[in-house]
């Protein structure tokens, strides 16, 4: 079957037509400010790369939250779309532009069959310590407050990938993932299970991203409100348009942080220190919650593109057996994958480049039989 894979993120749309092989055939990336397209530009690419293709056989949409309700992927019926939108106040920078892409889709190529893909699927398998909060029990059974985790997908394709890449079957091998892009999040796969990740009931939570703010003491929210007299919809804005790099160095963008701070600007090099000691740790975690690390897969935008971040990262996490080959690490750039680990670690490290949409091209064909 051939699939319109169609990935809405919260400053672009990425569409990919998915031949039955994983062949990439046909593309398109449109600029989205706020994950919203030009009018209608959404819907004339799709229809373009399906006349390009000769025709698809479904349309497969990556979808952030899948809440309580959606636990694997779904194909698109009566009433999916809405319960959907109705999960956006717990993922507001992607939930709204997914739902616009899937009603988008719906008119654009109505007898098509589309399937949500839910990033939060993939961390099911978490056991309940892992996903549990320490919060009032009718918290937890009356508004379903507990650890989801996100970047499913991406965590998916990495940990299957690196085993790849290494060599071994991924049922034994204990891989950290570090998705790492404007969106940021580690997850630890033990057996080709997610059995922890840094992300929690929202994507706000864990490391340090463009415009989120990462882990946060709860008090400090209520402080700011209680307190400081700040509206609760101002303090939830910030903390997810206005924090993380932006909030520290003034700047959502990784690339221009590390250049500033190269030259000199102090609180660009705040930004980097307080992002990198941030992932150290959460790496360090999710080595603790899989018992240990055979390989740590580095993934994402800036994970992919920014060696001097790979070798800070490892340079602290040396206690837990990896290292990197400072040459193998400045090789992989621009989508190069491939194992960087110094001679004689005694756990891996590489680079996997970020193929979500082969993962939901697969996905879609499963749930379509």
């Amino acid at each position: 079957m051939r699939v319109l894979v169609l990935n809405a993120g919260s400053s672009s749309v990425k569409l990919r037509v998915v031949e039955p092989d994983d062949t990439v055939v046909h593309r398109a990336d449109l600029d989205a400010p706020r994950g919203r397209p030009a009018a209608g530009e959404l819907e004339a690419a799709a229809l373009r790369l399906a006349r390009e293709a000769g025709g698809v056989g479904a349309v497969g949409h990556r979808v952030v939250h899948g809440g309580a309700e959606f636990t694997a992927p779904v194909v698109v019926g009566a009433g999916v779309v809405d319960r959907i939108e109705g999960l956006g106040v717990l993922a507001p920078l992607h939930q709204p532009p997914a739902v616009a892409g899937l009603r988008a889709m719906g008119e654009a190529l109505p007898d098509v069959p589309a399937v949500a893909c839910f990033d939060t699927a993939f961390h099911t398998t978490m056991p309940p310590a892992a996903s549990t909060y320490a919060v009032p029990a009718r918290w937890r059974s009356g508004y379903g407050l507990r650890r989801y985790g996100f970047h499913g997908l991406a965590h998916d394709w990495a940990s299957a990938r690196a085993a790849e890449i290494v060599g071994r079957p991924l049922a034994e091998l204990r891989v950290v993932v570090a998705h790492l892009g404007s969106g940021a999040s580690a997850c630890a796969v033990a057996g080709g299970r997610s059995v922890d990740t840094t992300m929690g009931f929202t994507p706000t939570a864990g490391l340090v991203m463009a415009t989120r703010c990462g882990d946060l003491d709860p008090s400090a929210v209520t402080w700011l409100s209680v307190h400081a007299g700040l509206p609760p919809a101002e303090v939830d804005h910030a903390l997810d348009h206005a924090s993380g790099l932006a909030g520290l160095a003034g700047d959502p963008d990784m690339r221009r942080v590390l250049a500033a701070a190269d030259a000199g600007d102090p609180d660009a090099a705040l930004a980097v220190e307080v992002w990198v000691h941030r992932a150290r740790a959460q790496l360090a975690a999710m080595a603790a919650a899989c018992g240990g690390v055979d390989v740590l897969a580095v993934s994402g935008g800036v994970g992919e593109n920014a060696p001097v971040l790979r070798q800070r990262i490892v340079d602290g996490l040396g206690f837990l057996g990896l290292a990197v080959h400072a040459g193998a690490d400045a090789a992989a750039v621009g989508g190069a994958e491939g194992d960087v680990s110094a001679p004689g670690a005694a756990a891996r490290t590489v680079v996997v480049h970020a193929r979500e949409d082969l993962v939901i091209a697969r996905q879609v064909r499963a749930a379509l039989g």
